[in-house]
């Protein structure tokens, strides 16, 4: 089968910890744990985010004033590079026998995107009201509630082509395991004259690899996150799991345009354009679960209870 992974955010960085190496390659060793039985059975591409990592990079390159800040997109392909290595370096520890690359991954977007006007994406680390204050005071960055805290926002295109997809097919069909699209991919587009340049932008890991997903004939697509499930009415009392559902169903509720909504609209987009594709939604630790039907919130383009049965197998809540 083929399965494409988006790993979220949580799996190289949880909420609050600090950014170090060290703490990055052990968040990474726990997903390839997550990830190393799929890659055995399945042929397996990975994506993942890289909005702490990106913006870390950003901080460092503001601090050498020496030189301009370098752009966004050249730090995205750092940041690709970096992560890639790590997950390589994690799953090939417990998967020798499997060959693995990491392919740096333009993806292309509409230079007149409204994004590039209206900022969204959170990239780098949270900041108290005191530190927000100061920054704002500086006029450096956009910044955007993010919880009790903020965040530095940056523009979010929509992803239209992955560049690279007939390498990263070429390898898929040889057996390769496949980490690519990182952090969304870097933001390019073609001029007029045909001429590829990147962009002060983010991508959307979740949007990209849903469109990663469709370009490689996917069967599945997994996005890891770090709650067990898409929740109706989400911190609120009544809250409540959905296990399985239909795409106009999920399109038809209101989630986070921060957090969930992005991953729900994904998902929907990739399970709409083949009625036989199927999407999951959950915590890393439920993956394997998530690709049997079993667990996370399961999403067909069926609008009949028997057929989406059918379609994840009978396992039930």
């Amino acid at each position: 089968m083929r399965v494409v992974v988006a790993l979220g955010g949580n799996a190289l960085l949880k909420r609050g910890e600090s950014m170090t190496a060290a703490n990055q390659r052990r968040n990474v060793a726990v997903a390839a744990r997550a990830l190393a039985p799929l890659a055995r059975r399945h042929t397996l591409v990975i994506s993942h985010g890289n909005g702490p990592q990106v913006g870390l990079l950003a901080l460092q390159a503001e601090a050498y004033v020496p030189v301009e800040p370098y752009p966004l997109d050249m730090l995205g392909a750092e940041s690709e590079g970096m992560i890639g290595y790590l997950i390589e370096q994690e799953l090939g520890s417990l998967i020798p026998e499997r060959a693995l690359a990491t392919v740096l991954t333009m993806v292309e977007v509409d230079a007149d995107d409204p994004a590039f006007d209206n900022p969204t994406k959170p990239i780098g680390p949270i900041y108290d009201d005191a530190e927000a204050g100061r920054i704002r005071a500086e006029d450096r960055w956009t910044l955007a509630p993010d919880g009790e805290f903020w965040r530095r926002v940056v523009a979010s295109p929509v992803p239209r082509r992955v560049l690279e997809i007939q390498a990263i097919r070429w390898l898929m069909e040889r057996g390769v395991t496949v980490v690519c699209a990182g952090g969304g991919g870097i933001p390019t587009i073609r001029g007029e004259d045909g001429r590829l340049e990147g962009v002060e932008a983010v991508i959307d890991k979740d949007r990209a690899s849903a469109l990663l997903a469709s370009e490689l004939s996917a069967e599945v697509l997994i996005l890891a996150t770090d709650v067990d499930a898409v929740y109706a009415g989400w911190r609120e009392p009544d809250a409540r799991p959905l296990r399985r559902i239909t795409a106009a169903e999920l399109a038809g509720l209101s989630f986070d345009p921060g957090s969930m909504g992005p991953k729900v609209e994904a998902a929907c987009g990739f399970v709409t354009v083949d009625g036989a594709r199927r999407a999951a939604i959950g915590a890393l630790a439920d993956i394997e679960g998530m690709l049997e039907g079993s667990a996370g919130t399961q999403i067909t383009a069926s609008s009949h209870p028997s057929e989406a049965a059918g379609a994840l197998g009978e396992t039930e809540e």
